[in-house]
């Protein structure tokens, strides 16, 4: 977690916004999106772990919401531990 500790109104709230305004995106993918949004996660494992959800789940949902290429990009990724970091489209 990046510096303090995050609400979850506040969190659940921003992801019940986006899956009302994009009724496509799953939760975990509204998920992603509200953590990154909020500076709670940007990377899957850090996600996962906060969450209590299998990396594996979290990563099948963060590469189909990158394939689709407007919410979020993939900044890197280590080959050992399937760590993967992502960005929202104009943050640095």
């Amino acid at each position: 977690m990046t510096g303090t500790v995050p609400d979850a109104e506040q969190f659940l709230t921003l992801v019940a916004r986006l899956q009302a305004e994009e009724p496509r995106l799953s939760a975990i993918q509204a998920g992603l999106l509200a953590a990154a949004s909020l500076g709670i996660a940007h990377d899957s494992r850090t996600f996962a772990r906060h969450l209590g959800l299998a990396h594996a789940l979290v990563l099948r949902e963060l590469n189909a919401l990158a394939e689709r290429g407007d919410r979020l990009s993939i900044e890197t990724r280590d080959a050992r531990t399937m760590r993967t970091h992502y960005i929202l489209p104009g943050k640095t």
